[in-house]
């Protein structure tokens, strides 16, 4: 079980660099950068390959928790080994990790939350369970399948379309939404409000 003075780790997961910022495969990133501006967070390096905002999230009381914001700058295929260092360097327990991610298997614009499972071919995903196994929690914002025969690699590495981007930030805003709920109030409470 958690230690309670434990901070959580909230990774979102994407691709280092401006030609990747608009990418479907940076939703995570997107997610990240708008709970730190609600946190008035600014990104800063760190040493784990990583930029981090360190703060608190949540009601005042009891359910304000510390949480570090994370962005590995490892590119998503080596999002494993940066997270790795964040977990060690901050004591974060596994099951206070969460990574926000795309996901290919669920319809743009639908939010599922889980704790642990497979990586669904997710390279980020496989990354960090290689690292440290598969007990964190996911916040896993669908972006569907691509159109015809389109690439997986090409349609996750384009940027979302415009008639997406009409959907884009309220789909951002609740995907941050769910994050602070997890936190807040737990996992079986977050599903019940956000998963779709």
């Amino acid at each position: 079980m958690s230690d309670d003075a434990a901070p959580w780790l909230i990774v979102g997961l994407g691709n280092p660099g401006a030609e990747y910022a608009g990418n479907r495969h940076n939703i995570g990133f997107m997610v990240v950068d708008l709970l730190a501006e609600r946190m008035r967070g600014k990104f800063k390096a760190h040493k784990s390959r990583a930029q981090v905002v360190e703060g608190r999230m949540g009601p005042p009381g009891p359910a304000n928790r510390r949480v570090v914001l994370a962005k590995p700058m490892s590119f998503m295929n080596l999002s494993g080994g940066p997270v790795t260092a964040l977990r060690d360097f901050y004591k974060v327990p596994v099951d206070r990790i969460v990574a926000v991610h795309d996901e290919l298997d669920i319809d743009y614009p639908t939010l599922r939350l889980k704790l642990g499972g497979g990586d669904n071919g997710h390279n980020g995903l496989k990354s960090m369970t290689k690292s440290m196994g598969p007990e964190y929690h996911r916040v896993r914002c669908g972006i569907g399948r691509p159109p015809g025969r389109m690439q997986v690699a090409d349609f996750v590495l384009k940027d979302f379309s415009s008639t997406e981007r009409k959907e884009l930030d309220w789909f951002v805003d609740r995907a941050a939404d769910s994050v602070e709920c997890l936190i807040a109030e737990g996992l079986e409470r977050a599903q019940s409000a956000y998963n779709s």
